[in-house]
């Protein structure tokens, strides 16, 4: 028997993707709060930048959730290697696009950094909530 809170391995394999459409639809309404604030404070280059800077958020920890859920169905020995191989590609990646979009001088830069900075704070407080309300009280029922 398992410890309470913890699935045992192969009882439910969804409940791995089960939190995404909660953090999914937080991040769209942050997106549309970027927005107003990002064209509030900066115009259409702030609200673009905003709303892209959580889109690539969301990008990124979507790709990251599926990829380990079903690595973690077909063989849990892949989560290392492949959460280690995706954050390494996910930041480089993001360094690349930032440095690029750095050199160009546009005014969204700003409005998309503290778009990711949000997203990230978004998707973690979200998810936080997710793992110690609903996922703790299916774990115990």
């Amino acid at each position: 028997m398992a410890e309470p809170g913890v699935v045992e391995p192969d009882t439910d394999r969804r409940w791995r993707l089960r939190h995404l459409p909660v953090l999914l639809a937080a991040s769209a309404v942050l997106a549309a709060v970027a927005a107003l604030v990002g064209g509030v404070t900066g115009g259409l280059t702030g609200a673009l930048g905003a709303a892209a800077g959580v889109g690539v958020t969301v990008f990124s920890y979507t790709l990251t959730t599926v990829v380990l859920a079903r690595a973690d169905q077909v063989n849990p020995q892949l989560l290392l290697p492949l959460g280690v191989g995706l954050y390494v590609l996910k930041f480089s990646l993001l360094g690349g696009v930032l440095v690029a979009v750095a050199s160009t001088g546009w005014a969204g830069l700003i409005p998309l950094c503290l778009g990711i900075v949000a997203g990230v704070a978004v998707w973690t407080a979200v998810h936080i909530w997710w793992l110690t309300t609903v996922h703790a009280r299916r774990a115990h029922s």
